[in-house]
């Protein structure tokens, strides 16, 4: 869709029939471009191409669609599954599946704790977590410690690198050069090194930081595995 159709110029009707599905994904997309507070029902029509009143036989309010496009969000990332016999492995690929989707709607992190009636996605994806870590031998106390760090960890990373400066090698050098000029590197040799041979050298790419951070806290949280395990 144009950005004149998104502002409210005349649209075409919808090419299938109008749906709750059709009516999320459009707010979704709305979302996208302008955050979560750019979901009302009359944007989302306008991304239809429908009347507002039309949406009323789908969604009842817009409360609905929040706890709707939250609901498609959680299907979206990939549920881990019971087929996997090593527990960091499969909560590793979702880590990064729930990271990716994110990226996409970062959005949506300011309402997934939010809402008080998760959908049907919502509730099977807690419960598939849940389930990887108490089959691993988690006790019930370090399962919710586990899915509280590692789920706040993927929400701060994801906001983090929402809000970079940078998003390329070439944005790396730039904004990296921009700052030596200025700095005084007799006064700050520690951040002067960091720039100059870390940040700066070729191959540096921050996103790898992710796997990382994420690997250290599945090895923390496997020394504390069990019922000997620290709660």
């Amino acid at each position: 869709m144009s950005i004149a159709e998104s502002a409210g110029a005349v649209v075409s009707p919808p090419s299938q029939p109008l749906s709750r599905d059709l009516v999320l994904e459009a707010a979704i997309r709305v979302a996208d471009r302008g955050g979560a507070e750019a979901i009302t029902m009359r944007k989302v029509a306008q991304e239809l191409g429908v009347e507002a009143m039309s949406l009323y036989h789908h969604v009842p309010n817009k409360d609905a669609i929040l706890d709707g496009v939250v609901d498609m969000v959680f299907a979206a990332i990939e549920l881990p599954g019971a087929e996997h016999a090593d527990w960091r492995e499969t909560i590793r690929a979702r880590a990064f599946s729930a990271r990716e989707v994110l990226s996409r709607h970062n959005w949506a992190l300011g309402l997934m704790d939010s809402r008080r009636d998760p959908g049907p996605a919502t509730l099977r994806h807690h419960d598939a977590v849940l389930g990887v870590l108490r089959r691993a031998g988690f006790t019930l106390p370090m399962a919710a410690h586990a899915v509280s760090l590692i789920d706040s960890y993927i929400g701060g990373f994801v906001l983090q690198e929402a809000n970079l400066p940078v998003m390329t090698p070439h944005d790396v050098e730039e904004v990296a050069g921009n700052i030596l000029e200025h700095l005084p590197a007799d006064e700050l040799p520690y951040l002067t090194e960091m720039i100059v041979d870390h940040a700066m050298r070729p191959g540096y790419d921050y996103t790898s930081e992710f796997g990382y951070g994420l690997d250290l806290i599945l090895d923390a949280l496997e020394a504390r595995r069990g019922p000997g395990g620290q709660t």
